[in-house]
């Protein structure tokens, strides 16, 4: 517990008080005068100090701030890219990766819901790998423009036809269609993400070959060993 002190403000207002009362019924224009309201204000002030004295009270110390946990948990910043077709990339990625997890939320097929969960991890991989080299950025043009956006397009309209909670030609045809594309989609986006390591894996299986080259002719290459060596 904390004492706090709360002083009393009468004495300041008796002081006040005693020097208007003073300049209406005494002179007040010689130095003597003020020396004698001043002396009077005095004797008011700690005559009222007397009277009502300062109060103390009881306060509860204050909660310290639990700051281990802020600490360990800083909030996460927003990602950015000096380069503006980066940062607009980043900002399609998580507008697209939030709306494949509102929708997964919302949509109860348990098939349906694993594909989007492929979907969602499949475009963070794409988009995260661009971002990494910007260069592959021309390569998911398509992906970015068509492939993406229609796919939320048509996930969308599931979700509203599933929502109407209503059977029908129309309702179940167009569902069914729709369920029977994802696996399509699914299959594209990964053909997206393996392509973009296209020519990382030329330039790997070239650097390989090189390799096994220069080990043959340095008689380093694949050895045949005996069977005592195998043996051992």
């Amino acid at each position: 517990m904390a004492f706090v002190r709360k002083k009393s403000v009468l004495p300041i207002y008796l002081v006040g008080a005693t020097w208007l009362v003073w300049s209406v019924t005494a002179p007040l224009y010689r130095p003597t005068h003020y020396v004698m309201a001043a002396l009077s204000s005095a004797a008011v002030y700690y005559l009222g100090k007397i009277i009502l004295p300062d109060k103390g009270y009881e306060m509860p110390d204050p909660q310290p701030q639990d700051t281990t946990q802020a600490q360990a948990q800083p909030q996460a910043q927003p990602e950015s890219h000096t380069d503006p077709e980066i940062a607009a990339l980043l900002q399609e990625r998580d507008r697209a990766v939030g709306e494949m997890r509102r929708l997964n939320d919302t949509i109860e097929d348990p098939q349906l819901s694993e594909q989007i969960d492929r979907l969602e991890h499949t475009t963070q991989k794409i988009m995260d790998a661009v971002v990494k080299a910007p260069e592959k950025l021309p390569q998911i043009r398509r992906f970015l423009n068509y492939y993406l956006p229609t796919t939320l397009k048509l996930l969308n309209a599931y979700d509203r036809m599933d929502a109407a909670g209503v059977e029908g030609t129309n309702i179940d045809g167009t569902k069914g269609r729709i369920e029977d594309i994802m696996s399509t989609i699914c299959t594209a986006f990964d053909r997206q993400l393996d392509a973009l390591y296209g020519q990382e894996a030329m330039d790997i299986n070239a650097d390989i070959a090189v390799l096994e080259q220069m080990l043959a002719r340095e008689g380093l290459g694949s050895m045949n060993f005996s069977a005592d060596d195998k043996n051992q």
